[in-house]
């Protein structure tokens, strides 16, 4: 289970996937929308903690008002 108190910062600045679809990197977003289609709409277990913690899934931005 997600620890609420942390962001979870994986997703967000270290997955070179994720990260690189969220720039505009067309090969990244191909891969992750592999991904989010194998794996269900919010990804893997990263990107499920992102979408708890902030709202929005591994291929949206945050919000400016989020955590």
């Amino acid at each position: 289970m997600a620890d609420l108190k942390k962001a979870p910062v994986f997703c967000e600045n270290y997955c070179f996937i994720c990260k690189g679809a969220r720039s505009g990197n067309s090969m990244c977003k191909t891969l992750q929308n592999i991904e989010l289609k194998v794996v269900g709409k919010n990804g893997c277990i990263w990107g499920k903690a992102r979408t708890k913690y902030y709202g929005v899934t591994p291929d949206q931005p945050i919000l400016k008002n989020a955590k």
